[in-house]
Parts: structure tokens; sequence; C-alpha cells
């Protein structure tokens, strides 16, 4: 098993391609940290995980509050002796354009999917530390570097996030702490899917592969296999690395010649 004797948070752990890195890392021998906002679905996969033989306990957690992460921390650690993984994978979208965007709205997706990176990943370096290192994997988008209209207050947290891995990963490289960016493109979770009613989601995701050269969507669980192999020790030596999961969509000339 790749991460055997390892712990590991994940962040949004209990659904989409949170809830898919949890069952893989559980299944590759980490003890893992399901956090979450949504208890139901966080006990839930957490008693999954159990009865098929892993380790894993559910923390309540809102990302953007640093008395919720500190208290996530402490109970990992209290839970299993301790740090070596973290998968930042909590985020929201926002959905406005952005001369619809108000401030509570910009502020809400900043606080999650910029500052909750941030809160998290500066709370697990002492833990790393004690254990001589570890790895961290921050989860941007491809809309970081292509955007959507309507995708604005969230395309800038996601483009932060490139800036914050690079920063993250050139200060504490020499703690022996690797810190690394996996940006997914279209994956078949509720977030993409959006408001789209059971009848529309085939003619979308019909759309989406007319333009994905793979010509297919991606599953959580081909996102959480990247994230994996980030976390392992397979990667080694990668560390300040962004790693695009998209089925060569950003390879795509907008023009047709």
């Amino acid at each position: 098993m790749l991460l055997e004797d390892k712990i590991a948070i994940i962040t949004g752990g209990n659904r989409g391609i949170g809830a898919a890195t949890t069952r893989l890392l559980a299944r590759e021998g980490a003890a893992v940290t399901i956090a979450a906002r949504d208890r139901e679905s966080g006990v839930s996969l957490a008693e999954e995980v159990r009865r098929s033989g892993g380790r894993a306990i559910f923390v309540p957690c809102d990302v953007g509050r640093k008395a919720d992460v500190d208290a996530m921390v402490a109970a990992t650690v209290d839970a299993f002796g301790g740090i070596d993984i973290l998968v930042n994978n909590a985020g929201i979208g926002s959905g406005a354009p952005l001369l619809e965007t108000d401030e509570a709205l910009w502020d809400e997706v900043m606080r999650i999917n910029l500052k909750g990176h941030y809160l998290c990943a500066t709370a697990v370096v002492p833990h790393m530390v004690a254990r001589g290192g570890g790895a961290i994997v921050n989860t941007s988008s491809i809309l970081a570097c292509s955007t959507l209209p309507g995708s604005g207050a969230y395309t800038a947290s996601k483009a932060a996030i490139l800036g914050l891995t690079r920063a993250m990963a050139l200060e504490w490289g020499p703690l022996g702490i690797r810190v690394n960016c996996i940006l997914p493109g279209s994956t078949d979770t509720a977030m993409l899917w959006g408001d789209l009613s059971e009848r529309d989601i085939p003619m979308e995701r019909t759309r989406l592969e007319q333009v994905i050269p793979l010509q297919r969507v991606a599953s959580p669980e081909e996102i959480a296999e990247a994230t994996l192999w980030l976390c392992s020790s397979r990667a080694s030596f990668v560390s300040g690395s962004f790693v695009w999961i998209d089925g060569g969509l950003l390879a795509r000339s907008p023009s047709p010649r």
C-alpha cells in the first residue's frame, strides 16, 4: 500500500472528489480525517471506511474559521498521533457575473476557497515537521487558467491558489514538506451539474464531450488518483508543481485555424 501508516486530513472529504479521495487514501493504508460542514454525509462515509477495514473519523469543520481548523487538527492528532498529508479540497462556486457579485459573496468565496487553504496548511505544518515532513495537495481548477462567464470570484480564488502553492513549496521545502496543486477539469460531481435538471444533464454532458479531447468528463476517482500519486513517495521529488487533469481541454485552441 502506498500510504501505509500515514495520517491524512481531507477537507471537503465527504462528497464528490473529496469522497473519492477519502476512499482511495484509506484503501492505500492512510488513516483519514474527513473534515466537512455536513455531518450526516461525513459520519456516513467515515463509517463506510471503517466497515471496509480502514481508519477514519469525521470532524465538523468550516475551513474558513481558524477555531474550526485548529479543532480539526487537534482531533486528528488525538485520534491518530500526527499528520503526514493534507488534501485541501473544500471549496465553493460563485455562480454570478462579476457585476452581480456583491461584497458578501466575494468574501465568502475567498474565505472558503483561499483562506481555507491557508489556514489548514499553516495549521498542519508543525505536526508534519514533527514527523519528518509531509505532503500537501491544494485543489485549484482549470478555471484558474481559462475561465467562463459568471465564474469571476471562483476563478480569482482558484488562480490565487496557484501562487499560494508556489509560496508554500518554496518556504516549506527545507522542512521536508512537498506542496503541489491539482487543477481538475469537468468532473462528474454535483458541483459540475449545478442547478441543471435531470433532463438537461445528458445534453450538457454531450456538449462537454464534444469539446474535451478525450470526449468524456472525468470521474471523481480519476482526480483522486492524481492526488494519491502526489501524496505518495512515488512523487518524492515533486513540489511546487501543478497537475492539470482536464482530458486535454486546455490544449485545445479556441480558434478553428
